[in-house]
């Protein structure tokens, strides 16, 4: 059963009224030039398309709560031809006492109903036929909506998932630098412990959010960025070049950490001077443009290689966002690997 129409009542009851009327009106001139006079023709037609409509609104009715499968087609002809039949006794049993004493009639009537019949099918069909494809019409839209309502909580899922993969790695470097701190260093320790806790603070609030503007996101990677300059002191050098226009601009939460964080492990790990880790953002006609850039020591590479889940959770997540897989690309210099995301606006 449907929960709802597919139709509005307001319309139908519209669209049945019209029908009555032209239904009557035709009836009753066909019947006219038959012979019959104006009043009789009249009563006959009113009489007949009333009954016709009722048996069409029935029809509506149990359509409305009940459709054959479509291998059952038979049962549609069934149900049709029987109510053409009911549609014809009750013309033939009650139009005569409607329409009594009158010469001639009565035969007429006799010889129509072959053509009362044929009509009358013909017209449940079409009633049949329009239910079966309003409420076809209906129920695939129905199992789209509910299709996407599935693949969005699909999606929801992964990136929620693909969030909960990236915090932990973090969170285990910054408590077991914050372990290696409390013996020697206890006032950075603590000051890391309030930057941790600031830090995961945002992080929960910024789980449900789609998108937020640059600046909010810049504001929480500094954050992020003051915990691991805890961890590596001078070695650790940042510079954040922010297009001020691009600041308003929106992108997903939580996006440029795991970035940064892939940025300081392969340019800081396997050296033990300084580096400087770059983040640049601009703007292009319809998108937000970020770029962070990190040294990079081809000789190196092979020995610091990591999973590469970093990376490519950011490229999962900008599709599973945004449903294209080129927001996000990679190139190499000789010395310098850079990160650019292109994010939609």
């Amino acid at each position: 059963m449907r929960a709802d129409p597919p139709y509005s009542f307001p319309r139908l009851i519209l669209a049945v009224f019209l029908c009555w009327v032209l239904g009557v009106v035709v009836h009753s001139y066909v019947l006219f030039q038959f012979g019959l006079s104006c009043d009789l023709a009249g009563i006959d037609g009113a009489f007949s398309i009333t009954l016709l409509t009722a048996l069409g609104l029935i029809t509506t009715f149990i359509y409305r709560f009940y459709q054959p499968a479509n291998s059952n087609k038979v049962y549609r002809i069934i149900y049709c031809v029987t109510l053409a039949i009911i549609y014809v006794v009750i013309l033939k049993y009650f139009l005569p006492v409607l329409i009594a004493d009158e010469p001639g009639y009565y035969s007429l009537l006799e010889r129509s109903l072959i053509l009362r019949f044929v009509f009358a099918f013909m017209v449940i069909s079409f009633i049949t036929l329009i239910n079966w494809m309003l409420n076809s019409i209906a129920e695939q839209k129905e199992k789209e909506k509910k299709q996407a309502d599935v693949d969005a909580m699909l999606r929801e899922a992964e990136l929620s998932k693909l969030r909960q993969q990236l915090q932990p790695h973090f969170l285990f470097n910054s408590l077991n630098s914050i372990n290696a701190l409390i013996g020697t260093k206890p006032a950075e320790a603590r000051q890391m412990v309030q930057q941790l806790s600031d830090f995961l603070r945002g992080t929960l609030k910024k789980d449900e959010q789609k998108v937020v503007p640059l600046k909010e996101e810049f504001e929480h990677l500094k954050l992020y960025l003051e915990i691991e300059k805890v961890r590596f002191g001078h070695r650790l050098k940042v510079e954040m070049n922010v297009n001020e226009q691009s600041q308003t601009f929106l992108i997903p939460p939580l996006l440029l950490q795991p970035v940064v964080e892939n940025a300081i492990k392969f340019g800081l790990y396997d050296t033990i001077g300084e580096i400087t880790i770059s983040v640049a953002s601009k703007t292009e006609t319809g998108y937000l443009i970020v770029e962070v850039q990190n040294p990079y020591d081809a000789s190196t590479q092979n020995a610091n290689k990591g999973t590469g889940f970093g990376l490519a959770s950011m490229k999962r997540r900008l599709y599973l966002l945004y449903g294209r897989n080129d927001l996000m690309t990679t190139t190499k210099t000789e010395n310098t690997f850079i990160t650019t995301l292109r994010i939609p606006q």
